[in-house]
């Protein structure tokens, strides 16, 4: 099934900000935001994907700002030492998704998103079709890698 992605020219990817504290539903014992992060992982760093780019939602941004005031970060991620303050925790989640990437000439596209709020998935898709149509002007040849395009 691995080649139907033959012809793919970036790759998606959404995980839920809010699953930090939760397990999955097969497993009691395995946290949802770590097994989103091991799969990311694998997909990215994959023979199929490895260069190509990421674009990453990380979802459910309304409810993690609430949750975090209620449940630590750290009772997924250990090592945090910032404090439970949804910008700050919400960006060492981005940081964590982004270190996975072991090609360092590949870009990931972090985006956090609420996919309720039609506006702000509209701004963040509206963004996400610039980035896939600069990628593609910049692999034809009409736009340089260090070229933004003009704006209207």
């Amino acid at each position: 099934w691995i080649h139907c992605f033959d012809n793919v020219t970036s790759v998606i990817f959404v995980a839920a900000l809010s699953a930090y504290n939760q397990k999955l539903y097969e497993d009691n014992e395995t946290n949802r935001m770590m097994e989103a992060l091991q799969l990311f992982g694998d997909i990215i760093n994959s023979e199929w994907f490895f260069n190509h780019p990421i674009i990453l939602f990380l979802n459910k941004k309304d409810i993690f700002r609430e949750k975090i005031r209620q449940v630590p970060l750290k009772v997924c991620f250990s090592d945090y030492k910032g404090p439970d303050e949804y910008k700050e925790a919400r960006e060492y989640i981005r940081k964590v998704f982004i270190q996975e990437n072991k090609n360092p000439n590949r870009k990931i596209f972090g985006h956090f998103t609420n996919a309720t709020d039609v506006e702000n998935f509209g701004r963040v898709f509206a963004s996400v079709e610039k980035i896939i149509l600069r990628l593609h002007l910049v692999d034809v040849g009409l736009l340089s890698a260090g070229q933004d395009m003009e704006e209207d």
